[in-house]
């Protein structure tokens, strides 16, 4: 029995560092997909996405819980408000990418537990542990640094880190599975996502009819792309701890942060690196406290509030 938990879990951990990994090395991904604007990426991505996971639900045959959705309403709308946030967040985070800010919209995934956690104080009225209360006027420095560097406030990061926190929150309140609710959300993106694409192709503007069969290729792939890292994500979060998970979602914009100054050679002046600095140690901060937090043992009181834990994202979501 001990060496199938063992297995399973080294089956989980695999999965996660393909999930996280895929996710981080996305920002060379986009850039293949020029001449193609924001826009085109965006709706290309929003309709084959639907496509990759119907196939993939007629292949498991898990389809009851589309029937379940369409008969509660409320919940329809949240997955309808979580579409239109996630909508959002990738449109930002193609468009930072393939102007060249690669490392802005990294710090967007590195501040969004902070985001979360204020999300979660003022939103949800949850308490902070005092750590967390230290973690998150770092990370308000950190913002303040920040745009003392750029010479305005970092708004892209800022858009994908409330954008996703938003989605998370509302995600969580909609209880569906990561490829099911990936599929109800594509659907309700896809007419939208159709319609422009169409009106591309009927202006002449549309790349994916102009530039050949592997640039089509390329488009159509941005299903698969969305889709496959979430698949994996699913796989680790059966198996692996939270706190584990916790710890590897940070792959992900660290591998964005080494690919924007390593491969894109975006700059990084003294006060950047300030900024960026101020953001780690609040996640370090954080991530300690979540993983002491961890180690407690359960008590059987009821506490007066809930306090706040450190989120695990899945971020492609970006």
């Amino acid at each position: 029995m001990a060496a199938t938990t063992d297995g399973e879990h080294r089956i989980g951990l695999l999965n996660g560092f393909a999930a996280y990994g895929m996710w981080g090395l996305v920002p060379l991904f986009w850039p293949l997909l020029k001449p193609a604007g924001a826009l085109e990426i965006l709706a290309h991505r929003m309709a084959w996405s639907l496509v990759f996971v119907a196939a993939a639900l007629l292949f498991v045959r898990r389809w009851a819980w589309a029937g379940e959705l369409l008969r509660q309403p409320r919940r329809l709308g949240l997955v309808a408000v979580a579409a239109g946030v996630i909508t959002v967040n990738w449109g930002v985070y193609i468009w930072a990418v393939n102007a060249g800010h690669v490392v802005e919209a990294s710090l967007g995934y590195f501040i969004n537990p902070l985001v979360t956690i204020a999300m979660g104080v003022l939103l949800l009225k949850e308490r902070l542990r005092r750590v967390q209360w230290v973690a998150v006027a770092v990370g308000l420095a950190a913002v303040v640094v920040l745009t003392v560097g750029y010479g305005r406030p970092p708004w892209i990061s800022l858009c994908l880190a409330f954008s996703f926190a938003t989605y998370g929150l509302v995600k969580k309140k909609v209880r569906l599975g990561g490829v099911e609710s990936l599929a109800a959300e594509t659907a309700i993106q896809f007419v939208p996502a159709l319609g422009y694409l169409l009106w591309l192709i009927a202006h002449g503007d549309a790349s994916f009819v102009n530039d050949g069969p592997g640039h089509a290729a390329l488009l159509a792939s941005t299903g698969i792309v969305t889709a496959l890292p979430l698949v994996c994500f699913g796989a680790a979060a059966i198996r692996v701890p939270l706190s584990t998970l916790g710890l590897l979602q940070y792959l992900a914009p660290i591998f964005q942060f080494l690919i924007g100054i390593l491969y894109f050679h975006e700059a990084m002046p003294p006060e950047r690196w300030a900024g960026f600095a101020l953001v780690w140690l609040a996640l370090f901060l954080l991530t300690g406290d979540a993983l002491r937090s961890a180690r407690r043992p359960v008590r059987l009181t009821v506490p007066a509030a809930r306090t706040v834990e450190t989120p695990t994202s899945s971020p492609a979501d970006a």
